[in-house]
């Protein structure tokens, strides 16, 4: 079974393969399909986003399509910045420039509210239309300052619950046991399994 993840971000194709390497499909990516068109991410919800990017690149490829919005919610913000997670500092923003302004913003905030989740939600979107959704969460905190080099987004500044290290400090083995992609990924691999077995 051929799957496309409707990505072109290295670091998140390298963490689903990751986790889905033990299945018995293939993995493709936009950079397969250079005719597929950037999708905008304009929905008010992760799993708007998630099925809206789906939903097209089964349409432009012909196969299934798999993509995946998630984002960091701080409870004391709002939940921000929520779906605006990855323009947080704005539209060009990089990763450092959005997480300056995330601790920037919770620069007063006590230690006991600085409470948040990671949230991912993924769409797996089939040829014909049809759409499966799966969510996953990982509850944590945000640190006053950077630590580590590993991961990417927010990750040097997300402490998963129960843990003294970020996101950044643990290898990509630690991070994928504790992570929301990989709670989401553990719904989608179990419907995986199933559809496998139908082929």
């Amino acid at each position: 079974m051929e799957i496309v993840l409707a990505t072109r971000n290295l670091k998140k194709v390298e963490e689903i393969n990751r986790i889905l390497g033990d299945m018995e499909v293939t993995l493709l990516t936009l950079n397969d399909f250079p005719s597929c068109p950037e999708v905008e991410e304009d929905a008010d919800t992760f799993e708007g986003n998630a099925s809206k990017k789906a939903v097209e690149i089964a349409r432009c490829t012909g196969k299934t399509a798999l993509a995946d919005d998630s984002g960091l919610e701080v409870y004391a913000l709002d939940n921000a910045p929520g779906i605006r997670s990855a323009r947080y500092a704005g539209d060009n923003a990089k990763d450092i420039d959005n997480i300056n302004k995330l601790l920037s913003e919770m620069d007063r905030l006590p230690d006991d509210r600085r409470g948040c989740r990671f949230v991912c939600c993924i769409a797996l979107a089939f040829p014909d239309g049809e759409v499966i959704k799966f969510s996953g969460f990982a509850e944590g905190s945000i640190s006053r300052e950077m630590h580590g080099r590993m991961g990417f987004g927010y990750d040097p500044v997300f402490y998963p619950a129960g843990h003294t290290r970020t996101f950044a400090e643990m290898s990509p083995g630690e991070k994928d046991a504790l992570s929301h992609r990989r709670a989401a990924l553990e719904k989608l691999k179990s419907c995986l399994k199933i559809l496998l077995f139908k082929i």
